[in-house]
């Protein structure tokens, strides 16, 4: 076999891993033995054989070349059988030749491998020897340790046969007595497990249900290690049944949240079901619990009125469903019912805003915790949790408000509310109102389900009561003798109780003898108000405003130094009072006031100011003041219920609508009026007094048995025309024609108009979006019109107060083809300013009574004075004969009476003094200039025009001439008829 250099190598590494086994101590001898016999087995070479090696020539590259040549299956670690492998390699013809050098190839191989093991092994042979001497050395040291072995075990025989039974017995007994010792106390610890259900009793008793379920989970613990017991099998079905017994236990007190939430007690509940690990199932059975509360709630507030009611214990009302129930609460005890419902509805909606606030506080608390400790998969777990219950929570409110919403609903509709006194319903309202203010702090909702009830019962019933309401005013109008309501000068609507509402800040729908007293910057919201303790919805019995209503004075003055500086002359400017200041106006419109006003203009200001001996106080009836009144009891309503705010805006106008109508009906309306020509009812002023008596007014005197249905149902939305009282009276000229009572209706209803001017921004904040422009044009298109009332009004009175016909018939006997230039003038003059005269009498007469405002007093001498010039004009167009002189005296007439009327009102400029001086100046003009003149002064009546042309014949106008005025005349009046 020729070794090759892995068979060296191979060696080598067991002869140094023998040495390494020799230094570590051989564990097993035998295994050493064995491998040591395998190196005893490997054949050294022997001295000759190394002799030869080492004489043979040595060429390295040349034995390294021989050793590359060798097959490389002789270097195969398999058994290889040699002679076979090479007999196989023989071809079938043998060449001697061919084997022999093959043969010594094969020489020139083995020992070209057998020279390289003899350098290895000579090479190794120190350590070889080295190593050798050490097995030998460790052989040495296990037969040593053999023998040590064997002394051991034959000295243990000895001890063995050494020692007695009692001392094996001592042994036994002392670990008998260990195994006792552990029995003891396993038997002490079944005896506690025993007893734990008494102190599991008194635990759920103190209501103490985290401890309760912390032992019962302990025990349950204990008794698994004790399980191989008999005893124990029963001790765990026991333990079973009282944690199922604590978690009912822990059920009931979950419920008991719903009506009064207790922190300490919540805290509890939630740690007991944390122990038990469901929490999730007890947000579940939290909001079962919710829903129920509220059905078992509002069951019985119902159920104990009724039975209350009823006045007997019949059960039978227990057994009605609540829809049932509630159809048999009686008007009296309505109000009262539903009011402990929305409290006991409350207490179950605060409880729960109180629950999600200590979820909130905890899970902020739980975070925080979290986020210091390290156990991630426990912190994840929580999180889902937190989540889960949020959401739950989060949903639950809208739930639990829909549920309350359906409950008030059933309640409202089991009672027909067009029973209750307007007051009555007004409460009913706010405690909705206030209701749905907690749904909208609640959870955010608009209450669609409560305000689409409410507002159709509103609706039906603010229509009869708003009918009942127009009746009542068409009766008190009718029975109205205009008589002045004396009230106070510093008199606004605001001191009435039915506006008290307007003077608080607060929220819209909320009532006002709920308001705070004092109201902060920041808004409170009534679950923050109420969260320590209190009730929104607590009823103040017979609630009245502490201070009364102090609006009326108990005659025309408010106190006796106002009545006598009412009369006071006034010598400086500080001496005037506010109160003139205020009045001085302008004489054509009324409204703009002057900027600068002398002493001198002042004081001859008193002679057509006719309020200087009354205080300064509002104009107003009784009638004015309940429908100011009305308008504030229709706001009340619309702040409280906003979805209707349209329909009560819109009763509200009717109510102004129908006061300006009859004001008209019986002051204003006059045929002859719009005849004149003046305008003195403007376009806008028509348009809406015909508005109202087509939407309003009921003409027909009866009903037509053949009228159709829409006919009937249209006529029950109008109210028929009112009538004036015979006690007023409008005829006798020693009043100025019923001049108080017409002044004091005239003035009222610029009073109401200014109040609803007052109005306007409060109405305009709760008006609808899409009705505001219904709001705008009943300002601009009603209420604007109502100082415009007066010009028609007064014009009545104006044309009445001077006997303007005997004027003409004056005018009639002066003869005008006088021919020369007289230097007096004529009497209709003084019997004209005589009248004048003893007007301004009876105006005074009449501000005894009534204070006539300065826009009034000038609307009346406005009026007088339009109508005299109008008259002497009149008076110039009946002259069939006039002279230059006589057209001298014309103006030598209408010049006194000028100068003598300015001496008796302040009236500036004269209304229509023009219209006179220009008629006077058109007999001098030419033909032509007559002709464009005439054409330019439309303002004039044909008739007047005519008799002008007619004067004009003969003096400075031809007949030629004449026939073309005439014919240009004829062509302006055409048009007009």
């Amino acid at each position: 076999m020729i070794l090759d250099e892995v068979a060296v190598e191979d060696i080598t590494e067991k002869v140094y891993h023998l040495n390494r086994n020799l230094k570590e101590g051989l564990k097993s001898p035998p295994e050493s033995l064995s491998d040591l016999g395998a190196i005893e087995s490997l054949r050294v070479p022997g001295k000759e054989e190394f002799r030869e090696l080492r004489e043979q020539p040595t060429d390295p590259q040349a034995e390294q070349e021989l050793i590359n040549s060798i097959e490389q299956v002789y270097f195969s670690t398999d058994s290889f059988d040699i002679v076979k492998y090479e007999l196989e390699k023989l071809p079938p013809v043998l060449n001697l030749q061919e084997l022999e050098e093959y043969r010594d190839k094969l020489k020139q191989q083995q020992a070209a491998v057998s020279k390289k093991v003899a350098d290895l092994i000579l090479e190794k042979q120190p350590a070889y020897v080295k190593e050798l001497e050490r097995v030998t050395s460790l052989q040495t040291g296990l037969q040593l340790a053999a023998v040590i072995c064997t002394n051991g075990r034959r000295h243990l025989n000895i001890a063995k046969e050494g020692f007695t039974q009692a001392s094996l017995g001592l042994l036994a007994n002392q670990r008998k007595r260990q195994l006792l010792i552990g029995l003891l106390k396993s038997l002490r610890t079944i005896k506690t497990l025993q007893r734990t259900d008494v102190r599991l009793s008194e635990m759920l008793e103190e209501e103490d249900y985290p401890g309760a379920i912390q032992l019962c989970l302990e025990c349950q613990k204990a008794a698994s290690t004790f399980k191989h017991y008999s005893c124990i099998s029963e001790l765990n079905s026991k333990l079973q049944d009282t944690l199922e017994q604590i978690e009912e236990q822990l059920d009931v007190a979950l419920s008991k949240i719903c009506k009064n939430f207790d922190i300490n007690h919540y805290t509890k509940v939630q740690q007991a079901y944390r122990l038990l690990g469901k929490t999730q199932t007890a947000m579940d059975q939290l909001h079962m619990h919710f829903t129920q509360a509220i059905h078992n709630t509002v069951f019985q507030v119902v159920l104990g009125y009724v039975e209350l009611c009823a006045g007997n214990t019949d059960t039978k009302f227990q057994k009605l469903q609540y829809k049932d129930l509630c159809t048999h609460v009686t008007p009296d005890s309505y109000i009262p019912c539903l009011a402990d419902l929305c409290k006991a509805l409350w207490e179950v909606m605060l409880s729960y805003y109180r629950t999600m606030e200590w979820h909130e506080k905890h899970d902020s608390e739980d975070t925080i915790s979290a986020s210091e400790g390290s156990n991630m998969m426990g912190t994840e777990e929580t999180n889902f949790d937190r989540g889960y219950i949020k959401k739950k929570l989060e949903h639950g409110l809208t739930r639990i408000w829909q549920d309350v919403q359906l409950k008030v609903k059933t309640y409202l509709l089991g009672t027909d509310l067009s029973i209750f006194k307007y007051d009555d319903f007004i409460f009913v309202l706010d405690i909705i109102s206030r209701l749905m203010q907690v749904g909208e702090e609640f959870c955010g909702s608009k209450s669609e389900v409560l305000q689409e009830s409410i507002r159709k019962q509103s609706v039906n019933y603010f229509k009869n009561y708003h009918r009942t309401r127009l009746d009542e005013l068409r009766m008190f109008l009718e029975n109205e003798t205009w008589e002045l309501c004396p009230v106070k000068s510093n008199f606004s609507i605001l001191q009435l109780h039915e506006f008290k509402f307007m003077e608080q800040s607060r929220s819209p729908s909320v009532s006002p003898s709920k308001q705070p007293a004092s109201t902060s910057s920041k808004t409170v919201t009534l679950f923050e108000q109420y969260c320590s303790g209190g009730n929104p919805f607590e009823i103040q019995a017979n609630h009245k405003d502490e201070e009364t209503e102090d609006v009326l004075a108990s005659n025309g003055y408010e106190s006796d130094e106002q009545e006598k500086s009412a009369y006071q002359e006034y010598d400086s400017d500080s001496d005037v009072p506010e109160e003139l200041k205020r009045d001085y106006v302008d004489e054509q419109t009324g409204d703009a006031p002057v900027k600068s006003v002398s002493r001198e203009t002042l004081k001859s200001r008193k002679k057509s100011d006719y309020s200087l001996n009354k205080v300064n106080a509002p104009i107003l009836t009784n009638t004015t003041l309940n429908v100011i009144r009305l308008v504030g009891k229709y706001m009340q309503m619309m702040n409280i219920l906003k979805p209707i705010a349209f329909d009560v805006i819109h009763f509200m106008s009717q109510l102004f609508d129908y006061y300006l109508y009859a004001i008209y009906t019986f002051f204003g309306r006059n045929d002859s009026l719009e005849s004149t020509g003046l305008g003195l009812s403007s376009s806008r002023l028509r348009t809406t007094l015909n508005r109202i008596q087509e939407s309003l007014i009921d003409l027909e005197v009866s009903a037509d048995p053949t009228s159709t249905l829409a006919a009937a149902e249209e006529r029950k939305e109008k109210v028929p025309s009112p009538h004036l009282s015979h006690l007023v009276v409008l005829t006798s000229g020693d009043t100025l024609y019923g001049l108080a009572e017409r002044v004091v209706a005239t003035e009222s209803l610029v009073f109401l108009a200014e109040q609803f001017e007052f109005l306007q921004p409060h109405l305009d904040a709760v008006m609808p979006a899409v009705k505001k422009p219904f709001l705008q044009q009943f300002y601009s298109q009603t209420v604007s019109t109502a100082s415009e009332l007066r010009k028609p009004i007064y014009w009545i009175v104006a044309g009445k107060a001077i006997d303007y016909e005997q004027m003409l018939l004056l005018m009639a006997n002066v003869k005008w083809d006088v021919k020369e230039i007289m230097s007096q003038h004529n009497i209709y003059v003084d019997a004209l300013l005589k009248e004048f005269e003893q007007f301004n009498r009876r105006l005074n007469e009449v501000s005894k009574r009534v204070r006539i405002p300065l826009p009034v007093s000038n609307i009346l001498w406005e009026h007088c004075i339009r109508l005299a010039n109008r008259t002497i004009v009149e008076g110039y167009a009946n002259v069939k004969k006039c002279s230059n002189e006589g057209r001298a005296l014309m103006q030598l007439d209408f010049q006194q009476f000028l100068m003598k009327l300015e001496k008796l009102t302040d009236i500036r400029p004269i209304p229509d003094k023009e219209f006179v001086e220009t008629y006077i100046k058109a007999y001098y003009l030419t033909e032509n200039d007559m002709e464009r003149w005439i054409k330019e002064h439309r303002e004039y009546s044909t008739k007047q025009l005519t008799n002008l042309v007619n004067v004009c014949l003969g003096s400075h106008i031809n007949k030629k001439a004449r026939q073309k005025l005439l014919a240009a005349i004829d062509d302006i009046d055409r048009p007009k008829r």
